[in-house]
């Protein structure tokens, strides 16, 4: 990899070097989640996959898809041990865009945050379209009648107000769903040996009767339902010892899920005898209710399909703040239009990503099949991986040039990333011409977008923020004082915070001749904890006291 493209992992830090930027996040962000919080988070970014992926992988396969969620492990593991280990060297916010725009530079960084972008909302319409599925068998039951559309765009409409008002204790609802769903899913399987159908030469025998063509695009296929695991990595500033943390809680997280995923598939497919997955003609998209039901009966079922559902919508609910994120911070590094990196003066809120992204998952609900959702999401997330494999590659063979040493380093360097990257290639020629196509209009759109907009508003240096704090050193008391005043008045929300409009009319008026692209390179400087807004005092206490310091 040419030196040039390297460079691009200290273009945004000010120090010009990961030790020095690693030791500067440690010292600015409260960090509040432990050990237990970054396996939390993962699993409830994975479970809902198994809610919808068993029938289809069967439609596919057969009985035997409890080898293809191995398999489909197997792949993932070299991207969540490279992302384990980019995590422990940068943990800061932003997860795989941020690893790629710092490794590979703007282009690539434009051409992975939109795919990540397109990867998150397609999984969080998968939710919602697999949650109408299970919530049908609540309202059957009950006697109600409900459109699965209506249910799915009604449920988006929600969430997406609930993510611009900043409900953001979504955290501490998850935990107890995950503990219940992880503990539900287990005691099914236990529930399924006792069972008179029981018979596991149903998925011994299918899993070692298929040929490997079809065993590799079964894996491929349920690849989704491991996207979400180093999801936990876009809140690295969050995680307490995130040098230990971090790996070993994506580590973790990745174990229980694939031992779930692979002995929830075996137990479903030797309980329920026969090809159960299609029913009149089609394929169930409601598997563990059904699963449920077979069991224990219709009650049983129908508490399960109510589980599933919250699941399912608390998957998606921090689904679209997380995909919203990635517009959010790519606009940040001025790759695309201001706007998108404005907070809600109320709600303090990235509004306009989030509307966004609302808006496209509606369309991939009323106009993709669940199956092709599926395939999208689960091309553009193995692309990732790919290149989150590429990235540790760089980084070791540049490691003293750029001072890359971080805390955690993968075992079995370069072989187990190599593999990571081959396989997933191998994963996407199976996956049909929608990966491709999937594929191609991401890479076609980012690049489209670099070249129309991020070429020409991206600052590599934050040598504006350099000149401003120059000039804010100047202030003497009065000037202090008009400077207080300008930012105070430019408060619309009245918090005591500017949000960036905010700060660039109060430039504007204590008259800094900055241009719009430089004023935002100095609010992301300012922004310490990437929240969209400023605090009036401390921006003061800190840059004031440090430029009279020098």
């Amino acid at each position: 990899m040419p030196s040039e493209s390297i460079q691009k992992i200290v273009s945004s830090v000010t120090k010009g070097d990961f030790k020095t930027a690693t030791a500067e996040i440690k010292s600015t962000f409260a960090r509040t989640i432990g050990l237990a919080g970054v396996v939390i988070i993962s699993l409830s970014a994975m479970l809902p996959g198994i809610f919808v992926t068993p029938t289809f992988a069967a439609e596919i396969m057969g009985p035997g898809i409890w080898l293809a969620f191995l398999l489909a492990a197997s792949v993932v593991l070299p991207g969540a041990v490279s992302k384990a280990e980019l995590s422990s060297g940068m943990p800061t916010s932003g997860g795989s865009y941020v690893f790629l725009e710092r490794t590979y530079g703007p282009l690539i960084g434009t051409v992975s945050g939109l795919g990540l972008w397109s990867s998150f909302l397609l999984k969080s319409a998968f939710a919602l379209i697999g949650f109408s599925a299970y919530f049908v068998v609540v309202t059957t039951y009950f006697d109600l009648e409900m459109s699965m559309y209506t249910l799915s765009l009604s449920a988006l409409v929600l969430i997406t107000v609930v993510n611009i008002l900043g409900v953001s204790k979504v955290k501490a609802v998850q935990t107890p769903i995950v503990v219940v769903t992880v503990v539900l899913l287990i005691g099914m399987c236990i529930m399924a040996l006792f069972s008179p159908d029981f018979d596991p030469s149903v998925p011994i025998d299918g899993a070692f009767s298929t040929d490997m063509w079809t065993l590799a695009e079964t894996a491929a296929f349920v690849f989704v339902a491991y996207a979400g695991v180093t999801k936990v990595a876009a809140i690295g500033d969050e995680v307490k010892n995130p040098e230990k943390n971090l790996p070993l809680g994506i580590l973790l997280s990745l174990a229980i899920a694939t031992v779930v995923y692979s002995m929830l598939a075996f137990m479903m497919m030797a309980a329920i005898p026969g090809e159960w997955w299609i029913a009149d003609g089609k394929v169930v998209e409601n598997p563990i209710s059904v699963f449920a039901e077979h069991l224990a009966g219709t009650e049983f079922g129908v508490l399960v399909a109510i589980i599933s559902v919250l699941t399912m919508i608390s998957m998606a609910l921090a689904g679209i703040l997380a995909s919203s994120r990635f517009l959010f911070a790519m606009s940040r590094d001025n790759l695309l239009p201001q706007p998108l990196e404005e907070v809600n003066a109320r709600f303090e809120t990235p509004h306009l990503p989030i509307i966004i992204t609302g808006l496209a998952m509606g369309l991939a609900i009323i106009f993709v099949p669940l199956k092709d959702v599926v395939k999208l999401a689960s091309g553009f997330k193995i692309m990732i991986f790919m290149l989150i494999n590429s990235c540790v590659i760089v980084l070791r063979q540049t490691s003293e040039e750029h001072d890359w040493h971080p805390a955690y380093k993968g075992p079995l360097y370069p072989y187990l990333n190599l593999w990571g990257i081959v396989a997933g290639a191998f994963l996407i020629s199976l996956m049909g011409s929608k990966a491709f196509i999937g594929g191609g209009v991401a890479v076609v759109a980012g690049v489209c977008t670099y070249y129309l907009y991020g070429r020409k508003h991206y600052i590599a240096q934050h040598t504006p923020f350099q000149t401003f704090r120059q000039q804010f050193a100047e202030a003497n008391t009065v000037e202090h004082d008009r400077r207080v005043a300008a930012f105070h008045a430019a408060d619309f929300g009245k918090k005591n915070h500017l949000t960036l409009k905010e700060f660039q009319n109060a430039l504007k008026a204590l008259g800094f001749s900055f241009t719009q692209d430089e004023s935002r390179a100095i609010f992301h400087h300012a922004d310490q904890n990437e929240d969209g807004v400023i605090d009036i005092d401390e921006f003061f206490a800190n840059y004031e006291r440090l430029a009279e310091a020098e």
